[in-house]
Parts: C-alpha cells; structure tokens; sequence
C-alpha cells in the first residue's frame, strides 16, 4: 500500500532502536512479505551495490582472489589467499583500505602511495589498481544484470514513491549501475569516489551511510539500509538506521545479526512476493 503522507513512511515501532524492539531474525527460505517489514513505510531505503542490487561481488571475488594468489605467490607470503580473506578484509570496504587490511593480516606493510600509481608499483594503490584491471576486464568482457529479486523491490518502491540511493564503496558503482542498466533509477550513488573526495572513511566507519541520508534527503532514524556485507551491517546500524537488512549471499546470516542486522533475508524477492 502506498503510503498516504511522508509521516506514515514509518513503521510502528521500529526506529533508532530498532534493535530493542525489534528481534534479528534470519528470514532465509520461504517467507512472504507479509512476514516481513513493509519497508514502503520508511522515508527511504539505501542499497549497498555489490551482492545487494547486483552479483558484482562475485567478479570482484574472482579478482581479488586472481590479484592476490599470484601476489602472495611471488611475495612468499602465508598463509595462502582464501575465499574467507574476502569476507573478512575486503567486502565492504574502500579498495585500498582492503588491500591495507589484508596485507596488514599477514603482517606485510607496503608504501600507501598515491591512486595514480601505476599497476607494478608495490604499493596498497598499485596493488588494489591491479585487481581493478582484472575487475574491469570481466565487467566489460561479460556484462552484468541486477538480481530479479533486488529489481522488483526497487520497482515497489519507485511505485510507492519512496526514495531510494545506493551506497557503495567501490570507484566502479557508476559503471556497474550503468552496465546493469538501472543507474537512472537512482537519484543519489554515494561511492568509492564520492568518499575518497570528501576524505570519509571506509565502512564500517557510519560515515557513508550518514553522507548518503544527507545526500537523499532523509533521516537514517526513519530510513532502511539493506547490506550483504558485516562491514556494511556495521556501518548502518551504527549511522542510526531505523531498520537493516541483511542479505546473505555467503557472509552468514549468523554474521550479520551479529554484526547489527535486524532481519537477514537471502533474496530481497521476499519484500515482494
């Protein structure tokens, strides 16, 4: 139902403590929306990009893990790369704050340097230019499409009039938007370019999150924040968003709730169907 006021976007009982009142649940599985909450009833909703309105997480996994293996190959750094390393020190995150995290687990310090640096410098902006080299090539090689679940939920919520933005921390967020043809749905894309300009940090700093609100025009209190990532759960729930959603596409619904996700879903098919 559409809301009749922008006072009505706004779910009895759920708000900046939202985590008092509101027990995390993993939604996971069959669940109608009616179980869930109607979230045309907040004054906005902001999309994380990567493994929420896109499967671009799968191609930065595949070149993190391509840059990284061969890296640490050459470097004689151990342990091994793993798919866990992602989880745990690069989604979510600013590019070069991740491959600093990273590194930093495996007690490597390399230069900063500077994001012009060139793919063969060992510095954290070369070697994070590298990986978006191979980013890059795949997105362009094979093209990209939205989730179907995460599409009818921005389809539901242009229709009920809600305001919605992305928030993503990625430098390549207008290209993927682009590629997946939904960039014009979005009135507000707050990204890796946006918060390396304005010196914000990467999340789970709440910065962006709270920089995207003021962008949209919202208040985070009365707004959604849906993430696949902890970093990102993190980050919302500690802007003050009234109600975050997690979806788990690998993370753990377990890792979510834990990180401050109210409700964890695996499709956000289920706010629509």
């Amino acid at each position: 139902m559409t809301p009749s006021s922008d006072a009505s976007r706004h779910a009895p009982g759920i708000g900046s403590a939202a985590s008092s009142v509101l027990p995390a649940r993993d939604y996971a599985g069959t669940v109608t929306a009616d179980e869930l909450p109607d979230l045309t009833t907040y004054d906005g909703v902001l999309f994380d990009l990567d493994g929420v309105l896109t499967p671009t997480a799968e191609v930065h996994m595949h070149a993190w893990q391509a840059m990284f293996t061969e890296l640490f190959t050459d470097w004689g750094i151990t342990p091994a790369y793993t798919e866990r390393d992602y989880f745990d020190y690069l989604d979510g995150k600013k590019r070069y704050d991740g491959v600093a995290s990273l590194l930093r687990s495996r007690d490597v310090e390399v230069p900063w340097g500077e994001p012009s640096d060139p793919t063969t410098a060992d510095t954290v902006c070369g070697i994070g230019n590298r990986k978006n080299v191979v980013f890059e090539r795949v997105l362009r090689d094979e093209g990209i499409a939205p989730y179907p679940g995460s599409l009818a939920l921005v389809e539901k919520l242009q229709a009920a009039g809600v305001p919605i933005a992305v928030v993503s921390s990625s430098k390549n967020a207008e290209e993927v938007l682009r590629a997946a043809g939904i960039r014009d749905r979005f009135p507000v894309v707050m990204d890796g370019v946006i918060a390396e300009n304005e010196n914000l940090p990467s999340k789970p700093a709440p910065d962006v999150f709270r920089e995207a609100a003021r962008m949209l025009g919202v208040d985070p209190a009365r707004s959604v924040a849906v993430e696949d990532a902890h970093s990102g759960v993190q980050s919302a729930a500690a802007a003050g968003y009234g109600l975050v959603v997690g979806v788990d596409r690998g993370v753990g619904a377990a890792t979510l709730i834990a990180s401050g996700a109210h409700v964890v879903v695996d499709d956000l098919a289920a706010f629509v169907s």
